[in-house]
């Protein structure tokens, strides 16, 4: 129908010239067809889409399992804004932390260097950088250990860092199975060179590789580290001369007498050694072997029983002088017992055995017995580890002298508690084993005395000088200037002036006494504090009440157009710190910034975590130089208009109180935005109780 009307619109010309069936057909392909390559585009950039949002869960995917497996995490260090950000396991933005809280993760010394890391990457000096660290302690009071690698993650059109990448790996099992072998080696050197008896150690191909001490002393050898770059062979050592091959070796234990004229070889190097006449020698072979019966290695013990056997030569030519000896030793004993009376000094015997230690003052009769428990006990409180220390050692049969000065509970005619030395040596049963410890017990009391008063003149002695060098130090730098203001004025009064200036010159007298009473009062309480003579002492403050009032006394001078602030979170927070020196340094802090603040907003806060209380000093002043700021700390620093800042100690003497109890403190400052200082001192609360809400 459509058709027919169409025809009959057109003229009659029109009809003969088209054929409007086929112009129909056309047109009606044509829109088929585009609505086809429309749909075909439309799928396309669906499926396209979904290909895209595939690849890209696959990635974060493999990311994830890359990260899960290798017990990595990943962090960004905002270099504009100093956060951390932690990125989740797919690479996505997690949570974002102050330097203060980020710290909080981490041992304190491990994060300042990580952070000097940082920075050296920030300010061009290290491309990346790798430390290790450790956590805060976990509630079983263990440690995991990381291992963090730094790099640039992004810079700006100019070139300039951006952020960094860190990339954190817990290494906590590399590091505890790396201990475990250091303390196992730690064990085999001690044993083996601690040894009684001569240890030498032979690889597989017969070639000496360690040597103990003992055996070097019996051996003849002056340079150990010589002799095991000597390339000295088994088969080659005279005292092991009758072992035949390395392979077919066996487990031997042999005696030897050795004549070193019979080993005059330039291969068996007596000569070099300086081993001369002869000796007789104890030894043991060891081969050690694998699974398969293959050679590794080889041990040898032995020992030099000369010595043993020569004195028993002596002892069967000495019987006949046997009658003469036993006279000889009861007069000595005598004189023995005689010296011990006249010169105060017990003797002393100890039987690992029945634990019980023996004191007399003559060789034939014990006075004391005691048990290791009174042993114990006799002595004071700080000496008692080190008594049960020598006590195990002596249990354990050591074969070294022990000499130790034992300060006891028992006092003399004068009141004094006594001080006791002890020297005991190991004596030997007839086999050469540890029968028990002989030594002698010494009265040390006066000279302990004395020696304790010696140190305390000296220690007063050396704090005076100190304390002197460092007061001249530090007046001499700056007490010139207001002094010459103060007589320069004073001068005008007698030239010739104009009597209406005269109050000018009071005022300029008295505003730079001041400043120099200032100064010198902050110069004498550094320099005390240069001195170590500062006594801190701690106790329960309740942080609530008092941190107010010391905020109000540092605003004091604060203009009309700067609004102070106060943010106190607590009911109540009782903490064992020493209010006085840190209400000093609120107050110093809040000072410094009302003297760089006319106008804007002082914030001062604090906050309990972790056994740590920080306190925070924000203003939004003028801010502090880029380039200032690393010596704002210093000794009469002054800022980027060559000002003193305050009598230019005010920051150090913050800095020296805080480092004294044990704290740190740090500046964030941006020129022209403002400054914030951040104080973090260790400390225990007693007390805690937060506020419902907080009102500002």
């Amino acid at each position: 129908m459509f058709q027919d009307i169409l025809l009959a619109s057109l003229p009659a010309s029109w009809t003969d010239v088209f054929d409007v069936d086929h112009i129909l057909t056309y047109v009606l392909a044509f829109l088929l067809i585009s609505i086809f390559v429309m749909l075909f585009y439309n799928r396309l950039y669906v499926f396209r889409e979904r290909d895209m949002e595939s690849l890209g869960k696959s990635q974060n995917e493999r990311l994830a399992l890359v990260l899960q497996t290798g017990n990595l995490r990943l962090w960004l260090y905002d270099v504009v804004n100093r956060h951390y950000i932690i990125l989740s396991k797919k690479g996505e933005y997690n949570k974002e932390y102050n330097p203060v809280e980020f710290s909080q993760f981490f041992d304190r010394d491990d994060f300042e260097v990580m952070r000097s890391k940082i920075f050296d990457i920030c300010e061009g000096r290290l491309m990346s950088a790798k430390v290790s660290l450790k956590s805060f302690a976990l509630s079983n009071g263990e440690y995991r250990s990381y291992e963090v690698n730094m790099s640039i993650a992004d810079v700006d059109e100019d070139g300039k860092i951006k952020s960094l990448l860190g990339i954190e790996h817990d290494i906590t099992d590399e590091v505890e199975k790396q201990k475990k072998v250091s303390q196992l080696l730690i064990r085999y050197h001690n044993v083996f060179n601690t040894s009684l008896i001569d240890m030498l150690y032979y690889d597989k191909h017969g070639v000496l590789q360690d040597i103990n001490l003992k055996a070097c002393q019996t051996f003849g050898v002056k340079a150990r580290e010589d002799v095991l770059q000597g390339n000295f062979l088994l088969v080659d050592n005279p005292f092991f001369s009758n072992v035949n091959g390395l392979e077919g070796m066996k487990d031997t234990r042999s005696t030897s007498i050795l004549d070193f004229e019979d080993f005059k070889e330039k291969r068996y190097r007596t000569e070099e050694l300086g081993l001369k006449g002869r000796m007789y020698y104890e030894s043991t072979v060891n081969p050690i072997r694998d699974e398969k019966g293959r050679l590794q290695g080889v041990y040898m013990a032995g020992r030099n029983v000369t010595e043993m056997v020569e004195s028993y030569h002596r002892q069967q030519e000495g019987m006949a002088q046997l009658q003469q000896v036993t006279k000889d030793i009861e007069n000595y004993i005598r004189d023995i017992n005689y010296a011990l009376r006249v010169s105060d000094v017990r003797m002393v015997n100890y039987y690992p055995g029945s634990y019980t230690m023996e004191i007399s003052n003559n060789v034939d009769q014990a006075q004391l017995h005691l048990s290791q428990l009174r042993c114990i006990r006799l002595a004071t409180i700080p000496f008692r580890r080190k008594v049960s220390s020598v006590l195990n050692r002596m249990d354990h049969r050591t074969p070294h002298a022990l000499k130790e000065t034992i300060e006891t509970e028992i006092r003399d005619k004068k009141g004094r508690q006594i001080w006791l030395m002890f020297h005991m040596v190991p004596m030997l049963d007839s086999e050469g084993h540890i029968e028990r410890y002989f030594g002698l017990c010494r009265n040390m009391t006066d000279m302990m005395e004395t020696e304790r008063r010696l140190a305390v003149e000296t220690a007063k002695a050396q704090e005076t000088e100190l304390l002197k060098q460092s007061f001249l130090t530090n007046m001499s730098y700056e007490i010139r200037t207001p002094l010459n203001t103060v007589v320069g004025f004073a001068e005008l009064f007698e030239s010739e002036h104009n009597e209406a200036d005269e109050p000018v010159f009071v005022e300029e007298i008295k505003r730079n006494s001041n400043s120099l009473l200032q100064l010198v009062n902050d110069i004498l309480f550094l320099s005390r504090l240069d001195a170590n003579m500062i006594e801190y002492n701690k106790g329960d403050v309740d942080l609530a009440l008092f941190f107010d009032g010391y905020c109000q006394l540092g605003w004091s001078g604060v203009g009309p157009e700067v609004k102070t602030v106060v943010e106190n979170p607590y009911e109540c927070l009782v903490v064992d710190i020493d209010q006085e020196h840190l209400g000093m340094v609120i107050q110093k802090l809040c000072t410094n910034a009302v003297r760089y603040t006319h106008q804007g907003t002082i914030r001062a806060r604090y906050e309990y975590r972790h056994k740590e209380l920080a306190i925070s000093i924000e203003d939004t002043g003028r801010g502090v130089d880029e380039k200032v700021l690393a010596k704002v700390f210093d000794r009469f620093a002054r800022n980027d208009d060559g000002e003193l800042c305050g009598t230019g100690l005010d920051l150090p003497i913050v800095k020296a109180l805080v480092e004294q109890m044990g704290g740190t403190v740090e500046l964030q400052s941006e020129l022209g935005k403002g400054s914030t200082f951040w104080v973090i001192l260790p400390c225990t609360a007693k007390t805690l109780q937060k506020k419902r809400e907080m009102i500002l």
